[in-house]
């Protein structure tokens, strides 16, 4: 800071004895911080839209060879398709000028010569990209492709950018001092939800739940390669670096150091805590389950990661990574929701407490958590925006799916998921020559 300072007096004194005035200084400064914040959320951007190829990695490792091949088709398009969405109407909705705190209405169709607006658009059209391509996991290997393209379309549009308005969009969650500072619930807890909507319309895989009697027993279906899926959480994890510091929306601002570190710890530590309760519960320590531990850590801190200390963060991501372990169970076995890649209890489920952690462990001088003496009022305006956002999505997903299913229909035949999405789909295989799979 000091060398900083000393920078900057040199700067003005040159600039005082060369005879540049005041003016001039102060335009060549804020050139120089707008140039800066310019390449900063370009990068950061392009940062969270590789997280397209990490979910994509994910998701095919751990299912079936078989729909390998269809699993990219989504990922692809639920990003091509979402992103001409959110230019057309999303944009529009999530950051246009505010109606009752509601959704916005201005900037449709966005053009001109603005490029700050241009550089803003391209940050948040891949936040939205992350939030539709989460329920692609969850609805893996029974879906219509062409079902799934209806989805992307109508949640980059209308249900993402209506509940991001509320919170980042100037609405009325913001106005009461909701906080999420990357998005835990704007971004992760809305994937979630709709995840888990989308799979309780969709039902199970055949030969997933075996029913003897009252009894139902859940069989797992192993993904086919978790090399691919421990890929993908690393392509996630650094994505993350662009999700997470990137969200400081300044290349100036130092606050991305303590954003990076907290996430850091936090996916550590996820993975860890993850570790330890398969290692109890199973008698091994899981990889899937430790994979999804740091996820669960990277979702649980994403929303507090820039009002917490690093202590903090760790604790946080301990607990993501205890959650996810029950919760994949419980939703598993209790509830029998096949969920292929746990994504309902990551981004869901972890993205609840990654929200309500904010009023729990935050520590500024704007947000103080109850740990914290701020008492209740933080982790109340919280758990009015997880009830709320939550209600909101599961609602309009829930009409969504619905109407797909009825008139145009939204799984695939019990012959197409046997044969396997790639064939029945796209008439392709991924791996042409290789018998790798079976029809179970």
């Amino acid at each position: 800071m000091k060398s900083r300072i000393v920078v900057m007096i040199l700067i003005l004194l040159a600039c005082t004895l060369s005879g540049i005035g005041a003016d001039e200084i102060s335009s060549a400064i804020t050139l120089h911080q707008d140039s800066f914040d310019m390449i900063w959320l370009l990068v950061a951007g392009s940062l969270v839209f590789f997280m397209q190829a990490g979910f994509a990695m994910v998701e095919i490792g751990l299912t079936r060879a078989k729909n390998a091949g269809n699993i990219i088709m989504k990922n692809l398009m639920d990003f091509c398709a979402g992103s001409l969405m959110f230019w057309m109407f999303g944009w529009a909705l999530m950051y246009g000028e505010s109606v009752n705190g509601l959704f916005g209405f201005s900037q449709f169709f966005i053009g001109g010569n603005d490029m700050v607006l241009f550089r803003n658009w391209m940050f948040q059209v891949v936040f939205a990209a992350t939030a539709a391509t989460i329920v692609s996991g969850a609805m893996a290997e029974r879906t219509k492709f062409s079902a799934y393209l209806i989805y992307s379309i109508f949640i980059s549009a209308l249900i993402y950018p209506i509940s991001g308005h509320w919170i980042w969009g100037g609405g009325w969650l913001s106005r009461i001092g909701f906080f999420d500072f990357a998005g835990s619930t704007v971004v992760h807890s809305v994937g979630g939800w709709a995840s888990l909507v989308g799979t309780m319309a969709l039902g199970p895989r055949i030969g997933k739940y075996v029913s003897q009697g009252s009894v139902v027993t859940s069989k797992p279906i192993l993904g086919h390669n978790l090399p691919l899926a421990c890929l993908g959480v690393f392509i996630l994890w650094f994505g993350w670096y662009g999700f997470n510091p990137g969200s400081t929306l300044s290349g100036t601002d130092p606050t991305m150091a303590l954003v990076a570190t907290t996430t850091t710890l936090s996916a550590s530590a996820g993975a860890i805590g993850a570790m330890i309760v398969s290692w109890i519960k199973f008698k091994n320590p899981d990889v899937s389950m430790s994979l999804n531990g740091a996820l669960a850590g990277l979702v649980g801190i994403t929303a507090s990661t820039a009002v917490v200390s690093p202590l903090s963060a760790i604790i946080i991501g301990l607990i993501s990574g205890f959650i996810v372990v029950f919760s994949i169970e419980f939703i598993d076995k209790i509830l029998h929701i096949d969920d292929p890649v746990g994504a309902i209890s990551v981004h869901g489920i972890c993205g609840v407490w990654g929200t309500l952690a904010v009023g729990l462990f935050g520590n500024t001088t704007h947000i103080k958590g109850l740990f914290f003496g701020g008492g209740f009022k933080q982790l109340g305006i919280q758990f009015l925006g997880v009830v709320t956002v939550g209600v909101w999505v599961m609602a309009t997903t829930g009409i969504l799916f619905a109407i797909i299913k009825k008139s145009h229909g939204l799984r695939v035949s019990k012959h197409e998921e046997l044969a396997g999405l790639d064939l029945a789909e796209h008439s392709t295989e991924s791996y042409s020559g290789f018998q790798i799979f079976t029809n179970m």
